[in-house]
């Protein structure tokens, strides 16, 4: 069903082969440790209690062999089974090793940490010179080191998406992404600009004519027209000024990544299309640049979308939702078997569930459990918030069918997620995620920077529903 698939990334080297010789790195739960020292060599033995190496989560020990090289590696999980126990935390081990070529043993999780590995081995390097060697790791035995080598690309090419820069990714750039990967998977591609996106997107053109870098609508198509039809919608705001409600200055410094909802459909597309699963995927991202100019749209406008409602621009800076609205139109109109759309939408989502934390909304009780189980599989949790319908008053407006802003302090991500609801009437199975799309400190398998959320947990939904054929 598709193309080639790339198993690598340039900053992020997939697994070597199984078999291949390198240094043993031991994975040590504390309760196993007394085991896992007396099967040490004396000298190794000796060598681990001088240094004090004790099996608590993330600690090291690097042990001689008879040569003076490096001849084995302890690592501390600490207790697997405690509630707080990170299931990512082998990828600590890149940015803690020398470089070289280790393989893994004792993981209570193999694949698991495989994975971890390799995310914690990314780097976004290419506005720095210097080198960009990283430690190599076999594949442990028994695990698709294809599937890990995929998963792990995707998220790194959706990282990079997210930590480029505004002046080298704006909306062209965004489609470019997008069609490198149709060509990786031999999907299908269409971009409505110009005077047919202010024809048929009107939202979208208007949240993107401020700015000289043309807004579009990108339309990925991929697999059998008779297979289940999963869309996926990304908001793709390659900066977000706030428009003429201008952000401060600080809060302006992270808005490269507000196209982080497109950067996690692109990821969790590139998972599903490189998997082969039996779906007719559709990805659709509005792509835009929030600017301010003469010709930004403005607070008080009342602006018709592709649904036909009229929505009141009570605040310029509440754009993704006036994007997606328009995008969420489109993919409804052909009522998909599961529809899911991601967003870096409300900093009130943050406020209530942290940056690591995406927020579900949805009011399917049964596809919110399959989420909420596949985030626990993939180790990419989201929590649901509810979809309060009395809240949708919010949003009245007196001029237009309803205003893009509540206009209160309260339940923010609620009536955005309520707001979008009003544009997918016709499709039931229907998840929104809002999400941070970076991670703000460096974690085991998650460095500091872009991040896409839910995109591993997406993937894992559809591969349990739709197996490749």
């Amino acid at each position: 069903m598709g193309g080639t698939q790339d198993h690598t990334h340039d900053t992020t080297p997939g697994l070597l082969p199984a078999g291949t010789p390198g240094v043993p790195v031991t994975l040590v739960p504390a309760a196993d440790w007394a085991a896992v020292e007396a099967g040490l060599e004396p000298a190794q033995r000796a060598f681990a209690t001088a240094t004090g190496f004790a099996p608590k989560a993330g600690r090291l020990a690097l042990l001689p062999d008879a040569e003076g090289g490096l001849g084995r590696v302890l690592f501390g999980l600490g207790d697997p089974e405690a509630p707080a126990h990170d299931r990512l935390i082998a990828g600590k081990l890149p940015g803690l090793l020398p470089v070289g070529t280790y393989r893994m043993e004792g993981a209570p999780d193999p694949h698991a940490a495989a994975l971890a590995w390799l995310m914690g081995s990314y780097g976004f390097r290419r506005y720095r010179s210097g080198g960009t060697e990283t430690p190599r790791l076999v594949a442990p035995e028994d695990v698709d080191a294809d599937e890990i080598d995929r998963v792990a690309a995707a998220v790194a090419r959706g990282r990079d998406l997210v930590n480029t820069p505004a002046n080298d990714l704006g909306p062209a750039e965004i489609e470019a992404a997008v069609r490198a990967l149709a060509e990786r998977h031999g999907a299908r591609v269409g971009v409505t600009e110009g005077e047919d996106l202010a024809r048929d997107f009107p939202l979208v053109h208007a949240v993107g004519a401020g700015s000289p870098r043309a807004p579009r609508l990108i339309d990925l198509t991929w697999g059998a027209e008779t297979a289940p039809r999963v869309t996926l919608v990304g908001k793709g705001v390659a900066f977000d000024t706030g428009g003429l409600d201008i952000k401060p200055s600080a809060a302006m410094l992270l808005m490269k990544k507000d196209m982080g909802g497109a950067a996690a459909a692109i990821a969790a597309a590139d998972m599903v299309m490189g998997a082969g699963l039996s779906v007719r995927l559709r990805l659709i991202v509005p792509a835009v640049e929030n600017a301010v100019s003469g010709e930004a749209f403005r607070p008080g406008d009342v602006l018709r979308s592709r649904a036909g409602l009229t929505v009141e621009i009570g605040n310029t800076d509440a754009e993704g939702r006036l994007i997606l609205a328009d995008a969420l139109a489109l993919a409804d109109a052909e009522e998909p078997d599961l529809l899911i759309n991601f967003a870096t939408l409300t900093g009130a989502a943050r406020v209530a569930l942290g940056p690591d934390l995406p927020a579900l909304f949805t009011e399917d009780d049964a596809l919110a459990e399959a989420i909420a189980a596949a985030g626990r599989a993939a180790i990419d949790p989201v929590w649901r918030l509810p979809l309060h319908a009395p809240y949708a008053s919010l949003l009245d407006s007196k001029v237009a069918d309803l205003n893009n802003v509540s206009g209160g302090p309260f339940a923010g991500a609620i009536t955005a997620a309520l707001f979008l609801r009003r544009f997918a009437p016709r499709t039931r199975a229907h998840a929104h995620f809002d999400l941070y799309g970076w991670n703000p400190s460096t974690k085991p398998g998650r460095p500091e920077g872009g991040e896409v959320q839910t995109a591993r947990l997406v993937y894992a939904l559809l591969k349990a529903r739709y197996a490749a054929a």
